[in-house]
Order: C-alpha cells, then sequence, then structure tokens
C-alpha cells in the first residue's frame, strides 16, 4: 500500500516520500482503518520537521487525525466495530496519510451516515480541544466574551463556532483582508486584523474597558503577551500551541494583580488521563453538528498525493480553516 513517509527531518515539502509499505496489522485492542480522508495540521509540520514536543521514531508517517472504515481488529477489540464508519486517531508514528492505518480502539469513535468523510475529518481533534478548552478547563458561561486569536484557522474557527454555541459575545483576530472576513462569516462580532493595528485597545473598546473573559490563544509569544493586556477581571487565557513560533513566559505578579488565571489545554493528554471525558465530548460534538451549530470550516480538499504542498501552506499560514487529503 502507499503511504507518506519520513526518513529525515526536514520541511515536508522536502523530506516527505510517497512510498510502498507492508499494510500494518492492528495489534491488541486495535483496529485497522481504511482511510478514506485524513486532515492537515500544523503539528504535521512540526514532525516533519522534528520539532514536535514528542518525536516518532525514524521513519513514520505523519497524519494525525483520520475518517474512514474499520476493515480489521485485533484482539480485544470491540467487534461492533467492524464494518463502521469512525474517526480515529492513528497509532504514533504510523499516522494518516495512507491508505490503511491502523489506530487504538480507544481512540475510535463511529460516525454518522449524515457526515461526510471530509468533514468527519476536519473535526475531530480541534473540536474535541475547543470543546474541552473552553467548558471544561475555561467553564465558559453565557454572555461572557470570548476572544479567539487566528479565528480563521482550524483551530480558531472550531472555537468562535464553539463560542457561539455556548452562548458568548465572540471577537477574535486574523491576519488579512480575507481572514478578517472568514471571521465574520462565522459570526464573530468584532474581527482585527493584527497586521494593520493592535487588538488590545479595541477589545477594550468592545467590552467597555473591562476586556474579554475568555482569551484562546494558539499563537503564543507577543500575542499572549499582548492579550494580558486585555484579559478581564477573572479571566482565563487558554494556552493552546504556539504557532507564532515563540513560548512566552507569564509573569506571575501580572497575574496576581490583575486575578486572572493562565490555563494550560493539552488535549491528548485527556486520552490518557480521563478517556471517558473525550467521549462524553464526542457525543456533545456529534449532536452540536445534526443541529446546525458547528460544522467544519474547510477551505480546500485536495488528493492525497498533493499532502506535502498541503503542509507547506500551513507552515506558511497560507490556508485558512482546514485541508483535508482524500484519495
Amino acid at each position: 500500500m502507499r503511504a507518506w513517509r519520513v526518513s529525515e527531518l526536514g520541511e515536508p515539502e522536502s523530506v516527505l516520500e510517497l512510498v510502498e509499505i507492508p499494510e500494518p496489522e492492528p495489534g491488541p485492542n486495535e483496529v485497522l482503518v481504511e482511510v478514506a480522508a485524513a486532515s492537515c495540521n500544523f503539528p504535521d509540520v512540526l514532525m516533519c520537521r522534528g520539532e514536535y514536543q514528542v518525536k516518532p521514531p525514524l521513519p513514520f508517517t505523519p497524519g494525525s487525525e483520520v475518517s474512514g472504515a474499520v476493515v480489521g481488529l485485533g484482539d480485544g477489540a470491540d467487534p461492533d466495530l467492524l464494518g463502521r464508519r469512525v474517526i480515529a486517531i492513528p497509532r504514533f508514528g504510523d499516522g494518516g496519510f495512507t491508505q490503511r492505518t491502523v489506530a487504538p480502539a480507544a481512540t475510535v469513535f463511529p460516525i454518522p451516515d449524515a457526515l461526510p468523510d471530509a468533514a468527519a475529518a476536519a473535526l475531530h481533534i480541534t473540536y474535541q480541544t475547543g470543546h474541552v478548552a473552553l467548558h471544561r478547563r475555561a467553564a465558559i458561561q453565557p454572555g461572557e466574551v470570548l476572544l479567539v486569536h487566528a479565528g480563521a484557522g482550524g483551530v480558531g474557527s472550531a472555537a468562535i463556532q464553539l463560542g457561539l454555541a455556548a452562548g458568548a459575545r465572540v471577537l477574535a483576530t486574523a491576519g488579512g483582508p480575507e481572514k478578517v472576513q472568514v471571521c465574520r462569516d462565522l459570526g464573530a462580532e468584532l474581527v482585527v486584523d493584527y497586521r494593520s493595528g493592535d487588538f488590545v485597545d479595541l477589545v477594550k473598546g468592545a467590552t467597555d474597558g473591562r476586556g474579554a473573559d475568555v482569551i484562546y490563544d494558539p499563537v503564543g509569544g507577543d500575542t499572549f503577551d499582548r492579550s494580558t493586556k486585555c484579559v478581564a477581571f477573572e479571566g482565563r487565557i487558554l494556552v493552546i500551541g504556539f504557532t507564532g513560533g515563540r513560548f512566552a513566559e507569564a509573569r506571575t505578579n501580572h497575574v496576581l494583580i490583575k486575578n486572572y488565571a493562565v490555563v494550560g489545554v493539552h488535549w491528548g493528554l485527556y486520552n490518557l488521563m480521563d478517556p471517558r471525558l473525550i467521549r462524553r465530548t464526542h457525543d456533545e460534538l456529534m449532536a452540536l453538528h445534526a443541529t446546525g451549530k458547528i460544522a467544519p470550516l474547510i477551505s480546500r480538499e485536495l488528493p492525497m498525493r498533493d499532502v506535502p504542498a498541503g503542509l507547506a501552506s500551513l507552515a506558511t499560514r497560507g490556508t485558512w480553516g482546514k485541508l483535508v487529503a482524500h484519495w
């Protein structure tokens, strides 16, 4: 079968090779998934570069979330999964940019027939992260103000939709007129183009000087630093990621004086520590999708042969929404 493999580290376009590899066999409590669609995510870029926090041994296949059908079972896996359409997180290092992949059965979730393959692949990690961040970590309440950074990206667009579904007032930042319009179309009431203006004063102006109750930050660096200037009393800054390239350093004296919280969100750890929460969150996301309150923003579907170019465009922030590859 064919799979994209990384044998040496570097930029995706340089190091990904489409090669023939043996079909994997599911081990105990694992399933074999025939891949229908796989989403492209920024962590895939970091894995190719060797910059991800966990490094798979070479050679490896990236691709952290897929949709498809279960076509094989390992010992101990639920027999009811066989033949079901699912979303799944492939076994680390044997990722989704392939024809068939293996996933731990605990990370496999059945999906309804009404959910298309591309939407299913785009919905899992970003929406799980957003739901856990907003509801579990920030305990967001109706009427609170949510500021979403990089709102036109896959992570940010999911957070905007989930914030609106929770009854929050949603503000956003984005880079450039096209991405600003994407956020407006999603329902954000104020969108700041960070390339041409500072969001701090505008957020304060939109909240009568109070600031945002919850700030969703997948960027880090300077964006985090500026966010501390417009977080409300008892506000929560959610640390989602570091696409800006620099780890910010929280000034604890400022945290104390302004009475806000800096909250880490490592969604993957919940798979280990509280898998029942992930299962409940999946059910809630399926219900939100069924009622039309969330719908993955897919900017482009691409053939699997174009995965390297797709990841390269993610690396340069040349995309909005999600990119999804399929055979």
